[in-house]
């Protein structure tokens, strides 16, 4: 852990210098995309702002998606991904918990399996929660055993929980950290069109609040 936090210190200090003061970030966060070879919902790099850059997935910004294969453990339990962590929620915790029991819902996953996917993966095992828990009338999910309502825009349990993950993703995968630090104090924007969300759903916005915490926690 000491190692860690001066490998952490470290970074921060290299991006203050560097980044803060010089603006030379890597030229090919804007690398221009055709957009007719690109999906309708992507955000291409080159539409980025002044100030601002697009956490595309055709770089290594891509690391801080909730698609992203990072590894971490949190509160005893392994998680491929951040988007494995969040469908998880939506699924059954035990045999009694009552999405397992409602007459005629069937999960094509457990929770378990849900916590170790990743990427489109994980979002497909959420669209089938996100099915099951329309037919239920339910609007929340759950983590060890307390019920988080789901869809808000207030930012409570469920944000501090997606908040907690990303800030755990960070901290045990000194990559992840390196990268975010490394944007200095630019904009981050999410690579994908994200409409009238909730605020959990906005992770560029956690991460830039990740980021600055980092910077007041190690400095």
């Amino acid at each position: 852990m000491k190692n860690l936090t001066i490998h952490i210190l470290f970074l921060i200090l290299i991006s203050s210098f560097s980044f803060a003061s010089s603006a030379a970030y890597p030229a090919h966060w804007w690398q221009e995309v055709d957009r007719s070879t690109a999906p309708g919902w992507e955000v291409l790099p080159q539409q980025a702002g002044e100030g601002e850059v697009i956490l595309s997935k055709r770089n290594e910004l891509g690391i801080l998606s909730n698609f992203a294969a990072t590894d971490f453990v949190y509160k005893g339990i392994l998680y491929k991904s951040v988007e494995g962590f969040w469908q998880s929620l939506k699924y059954p915790e035990s045999d009694i918990d009552p999405r397992a029991t409602y007459e005629g819902i069937e999960w094509p996953y457990t929770r378990a399996e849900v916590e170790l996917m990743v990427g489109f993966l994980a979002r497909k095992a959420g669209g089938y929660a996100n099915s099951n828990m329309r037919e239920m009338g339910i609007d929340w999910v759950t983590f060890q055993g307390k019920r988080i309502k789901f869809w808000t825009n207030i930012k409570g349990a469920h944000y501090e929980l997606i908040k907690d993950a990303l800030r755990t993703k960070a901290k045990q995968n000194p990559r992840v950290m390196e990268i975010l630090l490394s944007t200095g104090d630019l904009i981050l924007r999410p690579d994908h069109i994200m409409g009238d969300a909730p605020p959990a759903w906005f992770y560029n916005k956690i991460w830039m609040e990740l980021r600055s915490e980092f910077k007041e926690e190690f400095l």
